[in-house]
């Protein structure tokens, strides 16, 4: 089958469909989308880690692990301080007398806090610093940081496999959602804004995931830790530690609240401009040909400005979070210094237990720092989380039926039995049709645009849904048959040419993965590509970029046609096929595509009524009716509305008018001299 990209006119739309065609200018008042709230985002992106449970309690482990030996570390080495400290006032003491002679010997000098501190640190009058007690202190700390370090790094690696899988299966969801969505919905959505939801936001999210799960594991755990211990070193410092914890939730959930509604504005505004600049890419020709180019810039400034607004606010009002937190810690720091510091004069602790405890306070804040500081990245990753779940939760189209019918009797019959249908419910478009298309037959549908005639064909792949009525292909609805398997049966060359990145045969293969060589070459030269493609320096490994300049829009149509041929469908649809071919190449079409029709039902949509004659049925629509039906002569002979446009073709260089009346105006157009 010939798959191939389509897009419905503007013509064929309803209004609010055509936001993602036309001129890029036309959707600058596109209305922003409802975002949901933040806790049930976040919840619905942690659930997605569900499938890796056990990673997951590996990493806590390690975390935990690796937490409790850094939080133990500043203990330690507050041993090492009392050793230093003990054997520097040691020294100081005359040596032979006894500790408490010493004590006593300062309280009889008035001294009191240094006796508090010599009674306090289990000085040795005479003994200076340990050095092999204090070498095996250093040694253990370092061996606790070191052993600390690496379980972290192994958490990280572990977390960072699981973030990349669990991403992995969010883009092979979203690749899942968009095939199971129906083309209406692609209708209302601007490319440039849908591609931005596919890539960005999942890579948005990807990054929040990876820098804030381990961090903010971490630092909650090493909160946890830390208030333990800073409990057990002192319960007074300790609650004088904890007085900063609700005024730093407190101004974190303040500023958070702010800067969600900035994050959710920065993406949207984000896909919007990305519309922008796609559509505006794609039809840069056009674009120059109407003199659009300052209304473009403007647009582009516009959202460009909106863009640059939304994104400023956001990373302000979140940037506001870490500077409130370490002045904050700072003001918690200086409370503690002052009272450990009176604490140790007064011999109530020692000093080695107030440098662990400052650490401990540092340790302490810090963790809360981080966590604020990656407020603005994780309200960034939900923002993109929730236009990604907005994907996947939109309405798909109706699902395969679970037995479907068999498709035994393989003619291509093709039967409309009243069918109605319309884009929009107030707007009736194709009223209680009914026609056959027999086996073998050509079928052309011609008509004003507008008149239905793509929207019919389109029924027939089931692109829509029908309203009412039902259309059956050799006797089977439709609906009663898989989506892949109807397609399967349908070859489809449609005016707007669709082709990848690739060569030359791999574009034409497209219509038959499993096609021999041979089969290529005899579909090229049936279609007359192997005509243009001898003259290319590389032939059929020609490689096509995805714009296809590099070859013409005759031969573009001509590698889409020989793709249909190649799939050898039962029904073939041919939109304006031969429109992009000059009309010698036309000539030699027709002859090939009479072929190709043998004994297959075609569906023929033609403006050039020329190359329709031969048809055993033509359809004249208009308005989504058919008002005419039969073969080229018997409507002739009608002198209805087909003898009118063939007439109107043919016989007329235009449509009459009354020549008395001279042609409107146009404000501001010059007039034209007359020779």
């Amino acid at each position: 089958m010939s798959q191939q990209t389509t897009e419905t006119t503007p013509a064929r739309l309803p209004a609010a469909a055509r936001r993602g065609g036309g001129p890029p200018w036309m959707g600058a008042g596109m209305p922003a989308e409802k975002s949901m709230n933040f806790l049930p985002s976040a919840k619905r992106l942690m659930g997605r880690l569900r499938p890796h449970r056990l990673q997951l309690i590996g990493v806590i482990t390690l975390v935990v692990a690796s937490v409790s030996l850094s939080v133990i570390g500043p203990k330690i080495l507050g041993h090492a301080t009392d050793i230093i400290f003990s054997g520097v006032i040691g020294k100081q003491l005359p040596p032979g007398t006894t500790t408490e002679q010493a004590v006593e010997g300062a309280r009889a000098a008035g001294n009191d806090s240094f006796a508090d501190i010599i009674a306090k640190a289990n000085v040795l009058p005479g003994v200076g610093i340990d050095f092999d007690r204090l070498g095996r202190v250093l040694l253990l700390v370092m061996l606790l940081f070191a052993g600390a370090s690496l379980l972290s790094w192994l958490a990280g690696y572990i977390l960072n496999g699981v973030v990349q899988r669990t991403v992995r299966q969010l883009r092979s969801d979203v690749e899942d959602k968009l095939n199971r969505l129906p083309l209406p919905y692609f209708d209302k959505q601007p490319r440039g804004e849908l591609l931005s939801r596919v890539t960005n936001d999942i890579d948005n999210i990807s990054t929040s995931l990876q820098q804030t799960l381990s961090q903010l594991l971490t630092s909650l755990l090493t909160v946890v830790g830390v208030v333990v211990m800073m409990f057990v070193i002192s319960p007074l410092l300790a609650l004088v530690a904890l007085v900063a914890v609700p005024l730093s939730v407190w101004v974190t959930k303040q500023i958070a609240k702010r800067s969600q509604k900035q994050f959710v504005a920065q993406w949207k505004h984000t896909g919007a401009l990305n519309g922008q600049i796609e559509e505006a890419f794609t039809g840069h020709e056009l674009v120059k040909v109407f003199g659009r180019q300052r209304e473009i810039e403007a647009s582009f400034a516009a959202k460009n400005d909106e863009l640059f607004k939304a994104s400023f606010g956001a990373q302000f009002v979140s940037g506001i979070i870490m500077p409130s937190m370490m002045f904050i810690g700072n003001l918690s720091y200086v409370a503690i210094a002052v009272i450990g510091g009176l604490r140790v004069a007064s011999g109530a602790m020692s000093l080695g237990d107030v440098q662990a405890f400052i650490q401990y306070s540092r340790q302490f804040t810090q963790p809360l720092t981080q966590v604020a500081s990656m407020a603005n990245l994780l309200q960034s990753g939900v923002a993109s989380a929730e236009r990604v779940f907005d994907l996947l939760d939109a309405e798909e189209q109706s699902p395969d039926p679970v037995k479907p019918a068999p498709l035994t009797d393989r003619h291509g019959r093709v039967e409309f039995e009243r069918v109605s249908f319309r884009y929009e419910h107030d707007k009736p478009l194709i009223e209680d049709l009914s026609l056959v298309a027999e086996p073998g037959h050509t079928v052309a549908i011609v008509g004003p645009t507008g008149a239905g005639k793509t929207t019919l064909v389109n029924l027939v792949m089931r692109f829509y849904e029908l309203d009412s009525g039902r259309i059956t292909l050799d006797g089977v609805d439709l609906t009663e048959l898989r989506r892949d398997t109807l397609r399967s049966e349908i070859g489809m060359v449609l005016q707007d040419t669709w082709l990848f990145g690739g060569t030359i045969r791999e574009n034409i293969a497209y219509g038959n993965p499993e096609a021999s060589e041979e089969q290529i070459l005899a579909a090229a030269k049936a279609t007359f590509v192997d005509r243009f493609v001898r003259s290319l320096p590389d032939g059929y490994d020609t490689v096509i970029d995805e714009e296809g300049s590099n070859v013409s829009a005759g031969e573009r149509q001509l590698i889409t046609i020989a793709r249909a041929f190649l799939s050898n469908p039962s029904l073939l649809i041919l939109d304006e096929a031969t429109s992009s071919v000059d009309t010698r190449t036309e000539v030699l079409l027709q002859r090939a595509m009479a072929a190709l029709r043998s004994d297959r039902t075609s569906f023929v949509i033609a403006h050039r009524l020329s190359t329709i004659r031969d048809a055993h049925l033509i359809l004249v629509m208009e308005s989504g009716r058919i008002v005419e039906q039969g073969t080229h002569a018997e409507l002739l002979a009608a002198e209805g509305a087909y003898h009118r446009l063939y007439h109107a073709q043919f016989s007329q260089p235009a449509i009459d008018v009354d020549e008395a009346t001279p042609p409107p105006a146009v404000p501001g157009a010059p007039l034209l001299r007359q020779r």
